[in-house]
């Protein structure tokens, strides 16, 4: 009984979908130049306005933690566009039927999918100095997606999926 809160702390943490991440950047970068930030004005997140603003004030919180802070004159710009997907489970069952005599046969089958498709989402962190060549950071995201969610839980997925992106920034030498 004193063990309750553990196991639902457990469970919780169990029954969330992972975010995965996968990083890319110019190597020989000196990222120890880059101080201050912004975003792209014309930026196309792919997201609801609802939960753009969501996302960017997960980073900007991220980043103005980790000692950045946002400038009209930035070091360099961040660009973030998503997109949404469905991964089908794989799983079916499968119903034959068959027959034959003789010289004649024949046959039917089908096939049924088990269990719902996942809806995924997928968003690209672009770190871009447009002072010197361009894109010198990447992250690439990707986990599951509840449209129906609330607003709360909206927020903290979001500040996981910042949490996560920013991990791998600056790379390790």
């Amino acid at each position: 009984m004193k063990n309750s809160p553990l196991v639902l702390v457990f469970l919780i943490m169990t029954s969330c979908a992972p975010i995965r991440v996968y990083y890319d950047y110019e190597r020989g970068r000196d990222f120890t130049q880059y101080k201050t930030y912004n975003y792209y004005k014309e930026m196309k997140t792919g997201l609801s306005e609802l939960d753009s603003e969501r996302l960017l004030n997960a980073m900007d919180a991220a980043l103005q933690s980790r000692g950045f802070s946002k400038s009209d004159t930035p070091d360099f710009f961040i660009d973030i566009n998503s997109n949404s997907y469905r991964e089908t489970d794989g799983n079916n069952v499968g119903v034959g039927l068959g027959g034959g005599g003789g010289n004649l046969g024949g046959g039917v089958s089908l096939g049924f999918p088990i269990g719902l498709n996942n809806l995924n989402r997928e968003i690209v962190v672009d770190f871009v100095d447009e002072n010197k060549n361009g894109l010198f950071w990447q992250a690439i995201t990707g986990s599951s997606y509840r449209p129906n969610a609330s607003p709360e839980k909206r927020e903290a997925q979001f500040k996981a999926i910042v949490a996560k992106v920013l991990e791998g920034f600056p790379p390790e030498k």
